[in-house]
């Protein structure tokens, strides 16, 4: 890992615990104040040192932003959808899923069809049925973890 990625995420851990409070951060994950800024730390004892994901994971549910996850993503060239129904829940279980899925399908579809009328996808168009994918991703997250469970 470089040493500008090493910094960013040292950084992003950082703005994860402030936006936690330290106080509960302690309390979610179980580590005193001491570790948790052991990893965001730039000390050269501490530049190797990084959040466990199971940390990382305690701390961005109560956060108001997934800041490690989005850093991750970024560094690694990618990007996350985040917005404001994410931990929303539906009625319905897996059946209200599986219509959710058809009806985000559905719309796919339209979008694909109006966005090659013309044998062309502009960048608009491109960037229409990238958020209709990104919503069919979250749908079947969703599903695939109210699948698990269920499984249980």
């Amino acid at each position: 890992m470089t040493d500008a990625a090493r910094t960013y995420l040292k950084r992003h851990t950082e703005r994860l615990i402030k936006d936690v409070g330290f106080a509960a951060a302690c309390e979610l994950t179980g580590r005193s104040k001491a570790t948790l800024g052991r990893y965001f730390s730039d000390d050269d004892g501490h530049s190797d040192r990084f959040m466990p994901i199971d940390a990382v994971a305690a701390l961005e549910a109560a956060a108001s932003f997934p800041h490690v996850t989005v850093a991750l993503a970024e560094l690694n060239g990618g990007q996350v959808a985040y917005g404001p129904r994410r931990n929303a829940e539906r009625e319905g279980g897996v059946n209200g899923e599986v219509i959710v899925l058809s009806q985000r399908f559905a719309i796919l579809m339209a979008e694909y069809h109006r966005a090659i009328e013309d044998g062309v996808i502009s960048v608009n168009e491109a960037r229409r049925l990238l958020a209709e994918v990104l919503e069919l991703q979250r749908v079947l997250m969703e599903m695939k973890l109210k699948l698990e469970a269920e499984g249980r």
